[in-house]
């Protein structure tokens, strides 16, 4: 069976009074739990002001973790994980309708990994980003949906004119943009030892991920692990809320699909 170990840290940083971000999971509570829905970590980092982002990112969070726990027994993470974030969706748009003026522009990013038996689905839309460490080595499975991204891609300016540039944290995507988000999935295979981090854009906007990789190896304790990459981002910049999901996987169950359902492989 899947065997994880885990741990969660949000901080304000160095400069903000108020934390927009939010974190959240579901563990299953049994082994046949883990083999039907598995695992869920969500990270979300909220947009808007008189304190609608934190609003957001909340809202989008709760609705994600209740929207899994709720799905039926075996259905696909791809589907799963398709469904709830667009529910999250909807409802910072009623969150934001619901708040009158004060709620106006209200929106959050999100980034969701569902993990059972030898993999993770992973959704996202917006700039917080998952990243897999393996082999001493971190790489963003995410891409940014931000201005300056989507213009890289386009080829319209280089990589590291995007990283300068100051539409690289405009919104190109996010949750309560419009009624209905496109969300970019992708699934990937799990080996023991791997560790896949989801944060927001105050740790990847000021830690590298040679640093994340580095933290990663030296802690055995994912709590310390933690919480230094919360000190350096803060120690490097501070100006924004910084958030992050360690997840280290210590064995894989490894199956095979056939007709959408899984079977073990010997």
């Amino acid at each position: 069976m899947l065997d994880i170990e885990f741990a969660e840290l949000s901080d304000p940083g160095r400069v903000r009074t108020r934390n927009e971000d939010a974190v959240g999971h579901v563990v299953p509570g049994s082994p046949s739990e883990a083999r039907s829905h598995g695992w869920l970590f969500a990270l979300a980092d909220g947009v808007g002001g008189q304190r609608q982002g934190e609003v957001a990112s909340r809202a989008a969070v709760q609705e994600v973790l209740a929207g899994f726990r709720r799905a039926k027994d075996g259905t696909l993470h791809k589907d799963v994980l398709t469904q709830v974030v667009q529910s999250a969706n909807a409802r910072v748009c009623e969150t934001e309708a619901l708040s009158g003026r004060s709620g106006t522009g209200m929106a959050s990013t999100i980034v969701v990994a569902a993990l059972r038996f030898d993999r993770a689905t992973v959704a996202h839309v917006g700039d917080s980003r998952c990243y897999l460490i393996r082999s001493g080595d971190a790489k963003a499975v995410t891409r940014d949906h931000t201005v300056a991204a989507d213009q890289a891609r386009l080829g319209l300016v280089s990589a590291a004119e995007a990283a300068e540039s100051s539409q690289r944290h405009v919104l190109s995507r996010s949750l309560g943009m419009n009624l209905f988000v496109n969300i970019d999935i992708d699934e990937i295979q799990l080996l023991p030892g791997d560790v896949l981090l989801l944060c927001s854009d105050g740790l990847h906007g000021a830690v590298t991920a040679a640093e994340m990789a580095e933290a990663a190896r030296r802690h055995r304790d994912l709590a310390a692990a933690a919480q230094e990459l919360v000190d350096r981002a803060n120690e490097q910049d501070g100006s924004d809320n910084v958030s992050l999901q360690l997840i280290r996987i210590r064995q894989v169950e490894r199956i095979g699909m056939y007709r959408g359902r899984p079977y073990k492989l010997r």
